[in-house]
């Protein structure tokens, strides 16, 4: 079984380290990958507000419509969310730039939970026409003959249940900000619980592949080219996002001093941890010529 990795956004053949991961390619990789289809509900999401939510949905339909251009000029397949993105900004801008004042005030307080369960029906939607959404990515990165492979529709599958997760916890975080605390800006519910799980369907696409792959063939009885990857290479580059949020906190006096203290701590300390068992492993798979 090939070991190229299914979404992880690693171009097919080159190994990490070489000459081929220039600049060019490390930005094309990111372009051709599943999280490019996220960049304009990013936006959205990061932008909209009071005042400025028309112009939110304007570049994020400007955003759209050039991914979907890119990925023509470059010879790669329209993909599903690219298209059902732009059709949605599409129809999102014609209406706030129609629609009274009154209810864009309405779509500024919940236009962030609109969206984050359209994403999850969108998400979710491609899964019941088994067509899930991180398949077209994962297509142009990995040979052919593997792309009736269990192993390679269920890693999608599994990976596109992720992102769905991820979209069905930012809306409910959005929800409670907004309906329970009455607080459309709420540091915790509006930014911190949401962009930490983006970050978690970002690490868990590039994570699960190899690690999916290598315990399948484990199962049949082979040997990996490479051992699966332990689950603290999953959860270290995520144990970073604690010193920010602590910093955020104590600069936005957004919790008690000493739980912004306590977040910057662990999260430096978890950091080092988890990086040295890393280091770790790696040396001992190397020493045993893994």
């Amino acid at each position: 079984m090939s070991s190229e990795p299914a979404v992880s956004g690693r171009a097919t053949g080159d190994a990490p380290g070489t000459g081929a991961h220039t600049l060019r390619t490390r930005l094309d990789q990111a372009l051709s990958g599943p999280f490019v289809g996220m960049v304009p509900w990013i936006i959205l999401g990061v932008f909209e507000g009071p005042g400025r939510t028309q112009w939110a949905v304007l570049v994020g339909l400007l955003f759209a419509i050039g991914f979907l251009i890119l990925d023509r000029v470059q010879g790669r397949s329209v993909k599903l969310l690219t298209s059902v993105s732009a059709l949605y900004f599409l129809i999102l801008l014609i209406v706030v730039f129609t629609v009274g004042d009154q209810t864009v005030d309405w779509l500024e307080i919940w236009l962030g939970e609109i969206s984050n369960i359209s994403l999850t029906v969108i998400v979710l939607g491609s899964m019941a026409i088994r067509l899930p959404f991180t398949l077209q990515y994962a297509r142009e990165q990995t040979p052919r003959e593997l792309w009736d492979s269990p192993v390679f529709l269920r890693i999608n599958y599994v990976i596109t249940g992720a992102w769905a997760l991820a979209f069905l916890v930012s809306s409910a975080a959005g929800f409670y900000g907004d309906y329970v605390l009455g607080d459309n800006n709420d540091i915790w519910t509006g930014w911190v619980i949401q962009v930490g799980a983006m970050l978690m369907a970002v690490e868990f696409t590039a994570w699960y592949p190899d690690h999916a792959r290598a315990h399948a063939i484990t199962r049949a009885g082979g040997t990996p080219d490479q051992p699966a990857p332990p689950v603290t290479e999953l959860f270290a580059p995520l144990t970073v996002w604690f010193i920010p949020i602590g910093i955020i906190s104590l600069v936005l006096d957004a919790a008690p001093t000493w739980l912004g203290i306590a977040f910057i701590v662990v999260g430096v300390v978890l950091s080092g941890v988890l990086r040295r068992d890393l280091e770790k492993e790696r040396t001992t798979d190397a020493g045993d010529g893994r």
